[in-house]
């Protein structure tokens, strides 16, 4: 029951991934969540170190697309500033967003790649298509107030798949770690 929640990797945070190791993998579109993954959900503006990886993924020719449940205008609000393209209304953890971006990049599910911070929306949704995940750290311990009933559930999750050891005591900086 609990599998469908375990992640393939966990890192610390989406800024730690190199595209020669997401490329080593044969990995061609990196699809994120937004809020409390690629930026804090109280802080649409992001920081320079977003801005920085974002602009190292673009010279490696990795696309980053947003893979969001938030409304369409929230997305593109909160995206506008970095030229992203996205998915919004993505039903996660139902697979609609990633089946989009799929069809979008004309990309196979080995070549995907989701990254986000919760396993109940985001490592559910990445399983439930047949793609790899990327549990990351919550940028910010605070959440709006819809996810937090989800991070009481997580707690229990998480529990289950460290007793399993299908997930790791600590963050690694790297895919390897």
């Amino acid at each position: 029951m609990f599998n469908k929640f375990k992640p393939t990797w966990m890192i610390e945070s989406i800024y730690d991934l190199q595209p020669a190791e997401l490329k080593a993998r044969g990995i061609k579109v990196v699809l994120t969540d937004l809020d409390n993954t690629l930026i804090a959900w109280n802080n649409p503006l992001g920081t320079p170190q977003l801005r920085e990886w974002l602009e190292v993924m673009k010279k490696a020719e990795l696309p980053v697309v947003v893979v969001s449940n938030n409304n369409h205008q929230r997305v593109k609000k909160a995206v506008a500033p970095f030229g992203l393209p996205f998915i919004s209304r993505a039903l996660k953890p139902l697979g609609r967003g990633i089946k989009l971006a799929k069809k979008q990049f004309d990309v196979q599910d080995s070549e995907l790649v989701l990254v986000g911070d919760q396993v109940l929306t985001d490592i559910a949704a990445a399983n439930h298509t047949n793609i790899r995940s990327i549990l990351v750290k919550p940028i910010v311990q605070t959440d709006a107030w819809n996810t937090r009933i989800n991070r009481g559930i997580e707690k229990i999750v998480k529990k289950q798949l460290l007793k399993q050891g299908d997930l790791k005591e600590s963050w690694g900086h790297t895919l390897n770690d």
